[in-house]
């Protein structure tokens, strides 16, 4: 289908009130536009579930498509008792919701990464240096099917997909560590060194002093084929704009902006409407 606009959205974290001024800045229409969302749908915002509930409908209809972020699994792992549900996260109207069951196995059935069009790829924190996009596609896949199989499989990975450190990469890992390594470099990557060793602790600005010989993951030169649109590191309030990557969560949760990116010619929108101080 050829869409009259397209857009990208950063990180939503259940910002409900921001998330409808932003559609209504861009106009948008579901059946002559297209959405896309970096994942994190839910979280710290003041209505995860109206949030949960818009975003599926959108993609139901064929308006939207949306890649797992962290929280999004978070919250699978709370549903199916392997997490308990964090103080800050508002998303206990979810677990309690009549369609709780169908809002999540929904959820559960979302990919890691997505392919807006020829010049770009859509994934919530990053690309290791050491992937191929390929490759990344290959992987996330692997992930998908863990996630979306049956609840008696979806019970088994989801303990294993946390852990304090990082695994090393090698292409010849299986079973949970490979699933579980592979997740974190969609989902939780931040800095990594140039063999995508990653470094979990590190939250802050680009400004800020990094553990030695580790840089963000996107600083590493990579030749690209496609742009990486991602959310996750909101202290980088959407500011990072290089050939290869492109920055999406404005950190509307901590009070700045919700974004919305235009994937025709990179124009940014963004709304702030009632983002609230986490």
């Amino acid at each position: 289908m050829k869409y009259r606009a397209e857009y990208v959205i950063g990180d939503l974290q259940g910002c409900y009130a921001a998330y409808l001024d932003l559609l209504k800045k861009i106009d948008f229409d579901p059946a002559q536009d297209k959405l896309w969302f970096v994942g994190d749908l839910v979280a710290r915002g003041e209505d995860s579930l109206s949030t949960l509930r818009h975003v599926k409908n959108l993609c139901e209809q064929g308006a939207a498509a949306t890649v797992l972020g962290n929280h999004d699994i978070n919250l699978i792992a709370v549903w199916r008792g392997f997490a308990p549900l964090k103080k800050k996260d508002q998303t206990e109207a979810i677990l309690n919701a009549p369609d709780c069951t169908e809002l999540l196995n929904w959820l559960r059935c979302q990919p890691l990464i997505e392919f807006p069009n020829e010049q770009t790829v859509l994934v919530h924190a990053g690309i290791p240096p050491h992937w191929k996009i390929s490759e990344a596609k290959k992987y996330a896949r692997e992930v998908q099917v863990q996630l979306s199989s049956s609840l008696f499989q979806l019970d088994r990975v989801l303990p294993e997909l946390y852990s304090g450190e990082a695994d090393d990469w090698s292409e010849k890992l299986n079973g949970f560590t490979r699933i579980r390594a592979i997740t974190n470099y969609f989902t939780r990557m931040r800095l990594c060194q140039q063999d995508g060793s990653l470094e979990f602790s590190f939250k802050s600005s680009l400004t800020d002093k990094m553990p030695e010989s580790f840089r963000p993951w996107f600083e590493w030169e990579v030749p690209r084929d496609r742009k990486i649109l991602f959310g996750h590191w909101a202290a980088l309030k959407a500011d990072v704009d290089l050939p290869t990557a492109r920055a999406l969560d404005g950190g509307c949760v901590w009070g700045n902006c919700l974004v919305a990116y235009r994937l025709e010619d990179g124009k940014i929108f963004t709304s702030s409407d009632k983002c609230p101080k986490s």
